[in-house]
C-alpha cells in the first residue's frame, strides 16, 4: 500500500477539480444538494404520482405495530403473521402478541449459541477470521424466520399485556452494550479454561455462570418472563371469555393455528456462486442450540413472486426479507426501482446488478416484513401491500407500497408452506445444504446488519 506511483497527483486534483468546474449540470446540482435532502431532489415524480395506496386484493384488517428503536422487525413480522389468524380465533378486532417476550428468550438463547460456538472454536487463535466474527457480531436484535420458529416451539407465546414493552425492549441499544461486555467476558473466561487445559465441564461452567448474569441483566431491562398467566378476554361482540391460567407454550398451542411446522425459507441469491434450486445453510447462524436448523432454498425471483401471489389469493400473508433502505420514500411509504434518479444528480453510473451489489456488499437483507396485499393487472402483479413495523405516522398509516420493479432488485427471502413448492423444489429441500461461511451477506438480517447508502 507505499507503492508511491498509485498516490494521488496535483494534476489527478487539478483534472477533478475542473470537471466540476465546468460542468453547468455538476454546479447547479451542487447549489441545490447544499440546501436540500439530495433524495428529496432525486425523487421521481412520475412514481410518486403513479403510487396510489390502493390495491385489488387486501388481507390486512388491523392497526400495525411498532418495533421503536430496535431491530426486532424478524419477531415483529412472525407476530403479525400469527396474530393475523389469532385475532379471528380469538374472535377480536385488534390482537397483539408480546414481542418483549420473545426478545428475552432470543437474546438468552443467543448468548448460550454464541458460547456454546466460542468453546468449539477455543482451540483456534483469538485472531481467526470466525472467532473475530463471533466476537464482533455477539448479541444483537436481529433474526430470521427459523430462528423465530425455533424461539415460539421451545418457549410460546403470550398475549402483549402479559408481558408489554419496557423502555429497553424498545430501545435496545444500551441493554445490548451490557450484554455484549458480560457475552465476550464469559468468552474470554472460556478460552482461558481451554487454554489452561481445564476440559469441557470447566468451560461449561463458565458459559453457565456468564448465562447467569445474563438472565438477571435481561430481567432488570425486560421484565421476568412468566412460566404461567391467567387470560381472559372480551370479544369484538361483547361476550366474555376466560381461559384461567395457561403456561406460554399453552397459549400458543392454541392460538398459534398457523401451522409453522409447514413453512420453509426461500431466497433469491443471483449470485454465479450460488446456484438455484439448492440448499443453503450458514455456519454459526442461529439462536437456539436444539431449535430449527437454519436451512434456505435458492429460488429464481419469478417463483418468489408467483408463490407470494398466490399465498396472498389465498387470503395467508406472506413473511419476508429486503433490503429496506435502498429507493425507499420512508414518509410516503413507496418502494420503486426507479424512485430516485441519482445517475442525473451525480452525472455517474450506477450500474451493479442484483449479484454484483451481492459480492461488492452494496445490498443484502436488513429488514423483515409482512405481505398483506398485492393489486393484480391481467394476472400480474404491479404493486404489493406491506405492514410495516415502524408505527402508523409513516406510509399509509403504517402500510408501504411496493411497486413490482423493486421486488426483483431488492427482495431476498419468504417463508412459505412447503405444500405451495412444485414437486422437485420439495424433494430439493432434502439436499445436504451447501455451507457459507459466517459472514456471507445471505445472513446479514439475522446478524442485524444495516447495508446503507444508495442501491
Amino acid at each position: 500500500m507505499n507503492d508511491p506511483t498509485g498516490a494521488l497527483t496535483a494534476e489527478q486534483l487539478a483534472d477533478f477539480h475542473a470537471n466540476v468546474r465546468d460542468n453547468a449540470s455538476l454546479q447547479l446540482m451542487q447549489n441545490v444538494v447544499t440546501q436540500h435532502d439530495v433524495n428529496e431532489v432525486a425523487l421521481n415524480r412520475n412514481v410518486v404520482t403513479g403510487a396510489a395506496h390502493n390495491f385489488s386484493n387486501v388481507l390486512d384488517d388491523w392497526k400495525v405495530t411498532n418495533q421503536a428503536r430496535s431491530g426486532r422487525c424478524w419477531m415483529f413480522a412472525g407476530l403479525n403473521l400469527f396474530r393475523s389468524e389469532t385475532k379471528n380465533v380469538l374472535n377480536l378486532k385488534q390482537f397483539e402478541y408480546s414481542q418483549n417476550y420473545v426478545m428475552f428468550w432470543d437474546k438468552l438463547e443467543r448468548a448460550n449459541f454464541l458460547l456454546e460456538a466460542v468453546i468449539e472454536t477455543a482451540d483456534r487463535p483469538i485472531d481467526d477470521r470466525t472467532v473475530s466474527w463471533l466476537l464482533q457480531s455477539s448479541i444483537n436484535d436481529g433474526g430470521q424466520w427459523d430462528m423465530f420458529v425455533s424461539l415460539i416451539k421451545k418457549h410460546g407465546a403470550v398475549p402483549k399485556e402479559v408481558m408489554p414493552e419496557t423502555e429497553s425492549s424498545s430501545n435496545s441499544m444500551r441493554m445490548n452494550f451490557i450484554l455484549n461486555y458480560q457475552l465476550r467476558q464469559g468468552a474470554r473466561t472460556i478460552r482461558q479454561s481451554y487454554a489452561n487445559e481445564q476440559g469441557l465441564e470447566a468451560m461449561r461452567q463458565a458459559k453457565n455462570e456468564t448465562l447467569n448474569v445474563i438472565y438477571q441483566v435481561l430481567c432488570i431491562h425486560l421484565g421476568t418472563p412468566p412460566s404461567r398467566f391467567n387470560w381472559q378476554w372480551t370479544d369484538k361482540d361483547d361476550e366474555f371469555h376466560r381461559d384461567g391460567e395457561m403456561t406460554p407454550a399453552q397459549f400458543a398451542e392454541k392460538y398459534i393455528v398457523t401451522p409453522m411446522d409447514e413453512y420453509v425459507c426461500l431466497v433469491h441469491d443471483p449470485r454465479e456462486t450460488s446456484p438455484v434450486d439448492r440448499t443453503y445453510t450458514i455456519q454459526y447462524l442461529g439462536n437456539v442450540v436444539d431449535g430449527v436448523p437454519i436451512r434456505y432454498l435458492n429460488v429464481d425471483i419469478q417463483l418468489m413472486k408467483d408463490l407470494t401471489l398466490r399465498m396472498l389469493q389465498d387470503g395467508k400473508p406472506v413473511w419476508m426479507g429486503c433490503d429496506t433502505g435502498k429507493q425507499m420514500h420512508r414518509d410516503k411509504g413507496i418502494w420503486d426501482a426507479e424512485l430516485f434518479d441519482y445517475a442525473g444528480v451525480y452525472g455517474a453510473e450506477f450500474g451493479m446488478d442484483k449479484a454484483a451489489r451481492l459480492e461488492y456488499h452494496q445490498t443484502r437483507m436488513t429488514h423483515a416484513m409482512l405481505f398483506t396485499g398485492v393489486d393484480v393487472v391481467d394476472g400480474q402483479p404491479r404493486r404489493w401491500r406491506v405492514e410495516n413495523s415502524w408505527d402508523d405516522k409513516v406510509g399509509d398509516k403504517g402500510f408501504f407500497l411496493m411497486n413490482d420493479s423493486w421486488f426483483a432488485e431488492y427482495m431476498f427471502e419468504i417463508a412459505v408452506p412447503k405444500s405451495y413448492l412444485p414437486e422437485d423444489l420439495q424433494r430439493a429441500l432434502d439436499l445436504e445444504p451447501i455451507v457459507l461461511p459466517p459472514w456471507d451477506p445471505m445472513g446479514s438480517l439475522a446478524r442485524g446488519e444495516a447495508a446503507g447508502g444508495i442501491g
